[in-house]
């Protein structure tokens, strides 16, 4: 049984972002002190991504561990209460997610994910910053010599 009530609940849940969250924020920061030049949050691609490199063609998303279950993680835990009902909307997530990604790859982006219990270890950001340079990299090279 919730300890509060369905009010006061709703009222919590309303004040949780889904856009510019402080992870997103620092790893946007990061992409950026690396030269990087993006959009957010193109509302033409599948699942919004929260970062769009077009000269890359790349997209990048700032999951929360909680909303979208990073395996393993302490903070991806199921709440004790109403459990049915939040292993029904966190298993809808993570098929939203896998469906957005396959279409994006579809389409011919990469799709990189960036937990949020990652965003503060810099050499892990700076590890794909560097892949997606390096992929980039590549596919010019296939194409000059095709």
């Amino acid at each position: 049984m919730d300890r509060i009530t369905p009010e006061h609940r709703s009222w919590n849940m309303s004040r949780i972002k889904g856009k510019d969250t402080t992870p997103e924020k620092l790893v946007r920061s990061m992409f950026h002190k690396a030269g990087l030049r993006f959009r957010i949050h193109r509302k033409d691609l599948p699942g919004t991504p929260d970062i769009v490199l077009p000269m890359y063609n790349s997209v990048v998303f700032v999951h929360g561990c909680f909303w979208h279950r990073h395996e393993k993680c302490k903070n991806a835990a199921l709440p004790k209460s109403n459990t049915e009902f939040w292993k029904e909307k966190f298993e809808l997530n993570v098929i939203r997610d896998e469906k957005n990604a396959h279409k994006l790859r579809s389409m011919g982006w990469s799709v990189y994910i960036i937990w949020e219990c990652e965003v503060s270890d810099e050499q892990h950001i700076k590890g794909i910053i560097r892949q997606i340079l390096k992929e980039s990299y590549r596919s010019n090279i296939r194409v000059e010599d095709n």
